[in-house]
């Protein structure tokens, strides 16, 4: 799991309030080529369950708080974020669930690719047959 990192966004304070940056390749390494956010999670809900086979994220908790539980095959680790100048790097080929939701939490994904079905490995055991080949 060597290549899972928290990576500090940057943060200028102000009294009026705080702003955060990121950008591409420079910041997180790699392009961001998509966003999307998760938010109205109902309680004990688990987002996730799934590996990409390319795909490259930056997770980041804008409001709120939630766990990152992943798995790269051989090690199982939990983060927990909840702070939004706190992002989770998640390389490719890392099973990840999204877990304990607290109320009114917002996750924003930074995503390396497109939308395509077809990266998605959505079984456990057909990840972790891949992972041990």
């Amino acid at each position: 799991m060597n290549k899972i990192q928290v990576i500090d966004i940057k943060k200028i304070l102000d009294d009026r309030g705080n702003l955060s940056v990121i950008e591409s390749n420079s910041d997180i390494p790699f392009e961001i080529k998509r966003t999307y956010w998760i938010y109205d999670v109902p309680g004990g809900e688990v987002r996730g369950g799934h590996a990409f086979i390319e795909q490259k994220e930056l997770i980041i908790a804008l409001s709120g708080s939630f766990d990152v539980y992943l798995n790269d095959g051989n090690e199982e680790v939990t983060y927990s974020l909840n702070r939004a100048y706190k992002g989770l790097y998640v390389p490719n080929n890392v099973w990840r669930q999204m877990r304990n939701f607290s109320t009114n939490s917002v996750a924003l994904v930074l995503s390396s690719t497109d939308f395509s079905e077809t990266d998605y490995i959505y079984d456990i055991n057909e990840f972790l047959k891949l992972k041990n080949d």
